[in-house]
């Protein structure tokens, strides 16, 4: 049983967490190789990443941007590992890297799929123009692994999870998903569908690279959009539905009639809503209300378009 650790990047710092990961190799016999997967950087950054390899750690240069699924996928391709480890480019380990890898090697036995979640820093970001993003990392996405076990297939990511390579080989990422968003709620599904079981450990990492409101309220349509979109094209939207919390809401919101009245008021009050949440002190109740009506919206544009169910 062995692990590979992939980590997917495209123009971001991650000398220091190559560096703490790579002194696990050869002092943990199960852990064997680091795989950087360079997804279109510019030539310094990737000149950067070049310079780490040797040693156990390898980088995959994609000259062009291919996006989040496709890099995944190609850096699993080249891994050597039993045991496919993913995480996120812009993370930090809130312990020793020993410690990290020691919690996947003794999880394994467990389950075929675990997730070990994510962290954000206690105290706020010094920038204001962050914390919408920290707020909300803080109370929707932080969350200790006997709660997410509750919901595992809701509470997946692939921030920071470790999956059996054979089932990573007959699921894979839908290269398909172009722009940002949702990719993970897509490959849970697959998950359920297929009967295979996700556990959620306590072996967070810390989620560094925090957008500034703006950029987050942009990754936040492009998400929901997204969403709407995979909602048309799942066969079973039952199980889909079961994992996404926005979807849950929604079905209950279009028994009671109320989907069109929240598009109508996404339409009339969205640059209001978008001013009182690009804010120092945003408020995660009004960011949830903004997402809904906000999905009720595009769920009305899809709607009018013959969308054929494929996954």
């Amino acid at each position: 049983m062995t692990i590979s650790l992939l980590i997917p990047v495209c123009d971001y710092d991650i000398v220091a967490i190559v560096h703490s990961m790579r002194s696990c190799i050869g002092n943990i016999p199960e852990f064997v190789e680091i795989l950087i997967g360079d997804d279109g950087s510019t030539e310094e950054n990737r000149t950067r990443y070049m310079s780490l390899e040797g040693d156990g750690v390898k980088v995959i240069v994609s000259e062009k941007n291919i996006g989040r699924a496709a890099i995944r996928n190609k850096l699993a391709l080249e891994a050597k590992g039993d045991y496919l480890l993913f995480i996120d480019a812009d993370t930090m380990i809130p312990g020793t890297a020993e410690a990290y890898i020691t919690k996947w090697v003794k999880a394994i036995p467990s389950a075929r799929v675990i997730s070990g979640g994510v962290l954000y820093h206690e105290s706020p970001p010094g920038d204001p123009d962050k914390m919408l993003r920290w707020k909300y990392g803080r109370k929707r996405e932080q969350r200790k692994a006997s709660e997410r076990n509750k919901r595992p297939y809701a509470a997946f990511s692939t921030f920071n999870v470790l999956i059996e390579k054979s089932i990573f080989s007959k699921l894979r990422f839908n290269e398909d998903i172009k722009q940002y968003g949702h990719e993970d709620t897509l490959f849970s599904y697959q998950l359920e569908k297929a009967e295979i079981k996700i556990l959620h450990i306590d072996n967070g990492l810390i989620h560094e690279g925090l957008e500034s409101n703006r950029d987050y309220l942009n990754k936040t349509r492009l998400g929901i959009e997204n969403l709407s979109m995979l909602y048309d094209n799942v066969t079973d939207k039952r199980t889909f539905s079961s994992s996404v919390a926005m979807l849950r809401i929604y079905n209950v919101l279009r028994v009671f009639r109320l989907t069109l009245i929240l598009a109508g008021i996404f339409v009339r009050y969205r640059e209001r809503m978008e001013i009182k949440i690009d804010s120092s002190n945003p408020s995660i109740l009004l960011f949830g209300v903004y997402k809904v009506s906000m999905f009720c919206t595009y769920r009305e544009i899809h709607g009018r378009r013959k969308i054929l169910p494929i996954f």
